[in-house]
């Protein structure tokens, strides 16, 4: 209990530099320097108010300072990075796999919220996570019992597969429906996809992303919510694919075969 308390209670602070990240990456600025501040009247936040979750609650949702509304995102995004982090720790107690898991998920998280944002997902994410899917392929269960080398191969195999697998999907869209199907950041997402759960991973990846997507995009057109021409971003669907993948694999051929 006391190692689950202190998995929830670290990722919930992972969740709360992630708030700086989904804040300032879009905007490039440093995600280091200054501190944290109020994003409405840039007074820096003392410590004492940047507890991750319980500041917000205590605060009210608002500024110290200037008692500017402060949006409800923030503890969401922490509270959903801890608790992700707490699934991974349960889901395999391996802690050199979890942790390296873990901060996957937080870029993934990232990666979500600024596309959604922004329709952009900055390659400091994308490459970031697709070099750090390969160097952690020697703790990764997902690409088999293999040795080491063997699993760095699926690793790269995985990555090359997921950059050509939406790539192709990219230029038969664009053909078929004369703009664009596919960014490349979608593309760059989908090689760092690859590189953490491999080919089979990427298969999954798709599959649920795509089931998603029609599934918002299909629920907000019968309410006349969003036109048939007009883009959603797939950023968010591919890592909610790529945060299943961290718990299961489904099988080749589901869900119409065993």
């Amino acid at each position: 209990m006391l190692i689950d308390a202190a998995v929830l209670a670290l990722g919930a602070c992972l969740g709360s530099f992630l708030n700086v990240v989904i804040f300032r990456l879009p905007r490039e600025e440093s995600v280091v320097w200054p501190g944290s501040r109020c994003p409405r009247c840039g007074g820096a936040i003392a410590y004492y108010d940047n507890i991750p979750i319980v500041s917000w609650i205590l605060l009210r949702g608002r500024c110290r300072a200037c008692s500017g509304k402060i949006s409800a995102r923030y503890p969401a995004v922490e509270l959903l990075t801890a608790l992700a982090c707490l699934s991974l720790w349960l889901r395999w107690r391996n802690p050199a796999w979890v942790f390296a898991a873990s901060l996957a998920t937080a870029g993934l998280t990232a990666v979500a919220f600024i596309d959604w944002d922004t329709f952009l997902i900055p390659d400091e994410l994308s490459l970031g996570l697709c070099a750090l899917g390969v160097l952690a392929s020697c703790v990764n269960p997902l690409l088999g019992s293999a040795a080491l080398w063997g699993r760095a191969v699926a690793s790269l195999g995985g990555a090359a597969f997921g950059f050509a697998l939406c790539w192709a999907i990219a230029a038969l869209g664009e053909r078929l429906f004369k703009k664009e199907a596919m960014g490349g950041g979608d593309i760059k997402l989908l090689a760092a996809i690859g590189s953490w759960s491999g080919v089979l991973g990427v298969f999954d990846c798709v599959l649920i992303a795509s089931l998603a997507g029609v599934l918002y995009g299909g629920t907000l057109m019968a309410q006349k919510k969003l036109k048939r021409d007009e883009p959603i971003p797939f950023g968010p669907f591919l890592a909610l694919g790529a945060a299943v993948n961290f718990f299961y694999l489904l099988p080749w051929g589901f869900p119409f075969l065993r």
